[in-house]
């Protein structure tokens, strides 16, 4: 898959990335998806707590979806391509306004987003120890410009047509986050 490439980090962004990690808060949440307290993203993850979480799919004028592939130094899932965006909505705040920000931060872009659909997922990372328990919300988005990805973040991104993202998922499954192809085989049209 060609891509556009984000510029190399730097050791302050290295350090900036896993002091931001370390630092932030996750709601967890009940199979009904009620905040039932709040913990260590890291931890949480350690652990394969059930909590909150959100996914965007971003679309352009044709179609295409804005995909991403994970930055080397993620803590777990590092280089996978993915949907345009994921995170966690900061205790406190809501899933809507968390996906915005969290577009913001990732790629720089401002859209409008509308909810979609919820799922409940979980997928262990065999490279990192860590396990996703998400009870996922997702958002769906129109976008026509050039992205600003963080490079703490983001490694590289393109967009593509939904039927060569299933082809590319149907013959290279593991370049792909495993909560992607869920919402392929749920959400893309084909």
């Amino acid at each position: 898959m060609s891509a556009e490439t984000v510029p190399p980090l730097t050791a302050d962004d290295l350090e900036r990335a896993a002091q931001r990690d370390a630092a932030e808060e996750v709601i967890l949440v009940d199979d009904q998806d009620r905040a039932t307290g709040t913990a260590g993203k890291l931890e949480v993850h350690r652990l394969g707590q059930l909590h909150r979480a959100f996914s965007i799919l971003v679309f352009n004028a044709q179609g295409e979806l804005l995909l991403q592939r994970r930055a080397d130094n993620k803590y777990h899932f590092a280089t996978r391509w993915s949907n345009t965006c994921c995170g966690h909505p900061r205790p406190g705040e809501s899933t809507a306004m968390a996906a915005e920000r969290r577009l913001r931060e990732e790629f720089g872009i401002r859209v409008s987003l509308t909810e979609h659909d919820e799922m409940v997922y979980r997928a262990e990372d065999q490279e990192s120890d860590l396990i996703e328990h998400e009870h996922l919300h997702i958002f769906h988005g129109v976008y026509n410009g050039e992205p600003h990805p963080d490079p703490t973040e983001i490694g590289a991104w393109r967009w593509m047509a939904p039927n060569a993202i299933r082809r590319s998922i149907e013959s290279h499954p593991s370049w792909f986050t495993p909560w992607f192809r869920l919402l392929v085989g749920r959400l893309l049209p084909g």
